[in-house]
């Protein structure tokens, strides 16, 4: 295997410490072999060298909750300026005109922008199925695989109609025989539980309000025989609590519990709106949650609570949700968002604990991501670690003048890496993809878009 010395970073984050890594790393195949503080030489000699200088090294960013499909309906007319259940009703007549093809494309692209944001490994959670949409999973692992991103798909569900009580239009929900043999087949076919995977396989109903508790119940059994993750939404807004009580007679948690979801397998994506004992409970169950800050921001639905969360023992990831209610799919913008939504939400509280840190929203999208896959092999800049690693310049107006280099990056708003490396190999170079033409893969992107409009006018 060939050794590649990733040398003298100007600055390092190693997913939980800055700088304990300037002297750089040593890959070896798909791994990490050596971890060189300022001013050290490798142990053994490389094949090659890569000049880090001026750049700042971090662990490869780790997106927990995203929706590809979504990135063609960005700021799409009709759900502008919406809450969540407005937004949803807006856009889920639209989204029953996927198409395959459509969720290929949508995923080539979403992954393609979240490698050039540094991310490495992404979590998408597709619950969306129709007549007309019956491969959506199995596409996303093979452009996933064709273009060596690292990946958790999760089988996404909805069962419960407008008919029947839910909030999405029945043509877009399926029985539960349906849901639970296709989970099953995509766990047997795709998962891999093997330290190193470049693909794994969550389940995942889509939240409270779109499928039965039934659903929920066989989905966690289902997990819990073939030891895979669960995922849904929860507490992402006050009219999902409402609902949970209207409907089901409990609150978000409460539900969970009754369900059988309450264990160390499962995240939720937004975990706004939970009150000091629920989130003791989710600490001592295991439990992760996605914070998704700039989604949260543009729905206007809250802050998520992370400081208490984590004092808790809850998990922590980033993710930048779907692209139609964060309309891009950033996660290095995510980190700075992260860090400044979280204290405001100090300021609100009037808050006397020390400002949320620079290091602390990097770790969510690092470290914190890892352990709530439960991936410690990612995430982190340690021996034997995947060598997955994106390199950020600082040669930019935005950085000119600035001190703390590590800092810098996320204060200064980072968009782009200048290199990512997933599995050992490189990805992104000089800032851009290698044997990937974006200039055709958006032509063909914005074709589909407009046809899924137009398909819902």
């Amino acid at each position: 295997m060939s050794r590649i010395w990733i040398k003298n970073p100007r600055a390092s984050f190693n997913g939980t410490h800055a700088n304990q890594a300037n002297g750089g790393v040593v890959v070896e195949g798909q791994r990490i072999a050596e971890i060189l503080a300022a001013g050290q030489q490798p142990s053994q000699a490389v094949d090659s060298v890569f000049d880090a200088s001026g750049m700042v090294l971090t662990p490869g960013l780790i997106n927990t909750h995203h929706h590809f499909y979504q990135t063609l309906t960005r700021a799409y007319r009709d759900a502008l300026n919406k809450p969540l259940f407005a937004w949803l009703t807006s856009l889920y007549p639209v989204w029953a005109n996927l198409t395959n093809e459509m969720v290929e494309v949508s995923t080539q692209l979403a992954l393609c922008e979240l490698m050039l944001s540094g991310c490495t490994t992404a979590s998408d959670h597709h619950y969306v199925f129709s007549d007309s949409l019956d491969e959506a999973i199995d596409r996303q692992a093979m452009v996933a695989a064709k273009l060596g991103m690292r990946v958790v798909l999760t089988r996404g569900s909805m069962s419960l109609g407008e008919s029947t009580g839910g909030l999405p239009p029945d043509k877009v929900v399926q029985t539960e025989a349906a849901i639970l043999d296709d989970s099953l087949r995509l766990v047997q076919r795709y998962h891999d539980p093997a330290d190193y995977a470049m693909c794994q396989v969550a389940l995942a109903p889509c939240s409270p309000f779109s499928v039965t508790p039934e659903l929920m119940r066989e989905t966690a059994s289902l997990a819990k025989q073939h030891q895979v993750l669960l995922h849904t939404h929860l507490a992402e807004t006050h009219d999902e609590t409402q609902f949970c009580i209207d409907q089901l007679g409990l609150r978000p948690v409460d539900y969970m519990e009754s369900v059988d979801w309450l264990n160390d397998r499962t995240w939720f994506a937004h975990g706004i709106h939970f009150n000091s004992e629920e989130i003791a409970r989710l600490g001592r169950a295991g439990c992760g949650v996605s914070h998704c800050p700039t989604s949260n921001m543009t729905l206007a639905s809250g802050i998520c609570p992370v400081a208490e969360l984590e004092h808790a023992g809850v998990n922590v990831g980033l993710g930048v949700d779907g692209s139609a209610s964060n309309d891009c799919s950033n996660l290095i913008q995510e980190v700075r968002m992260s860090l400044l939504i979280q204290r405001l939400g100090q300021a609100q509280q009037s808050s006397e604990a020390p400002l949320t840190a620079h290091t602390d929203s990097l770790r969510w999208a690092t470290q914190g991501g890892a352990a709530l896959l439960h991936r410690p092999e990612l995430g982190r800049l340690t021996v034997g670690a995947a060598a997955d690693l994106a390199l950020f310049s600082l040669d930019e107006p935005r950085f000119s003048g600035s001190d703390d280099a590590l800092a810098a990056l996320i204060l200064g708003g980072a968009h782009r890496a200048a290199a990512v490396m997933i599995n050992g190999q490189w990805r992104v170079s000089h800032g851009a993809l290698i044997d990937v033409d974006m200039a055709q893969l958006q032509a063909r992107h914005q074709q589909l878009a407009m046809s899924l409009w137009q398909a819902n006018t």
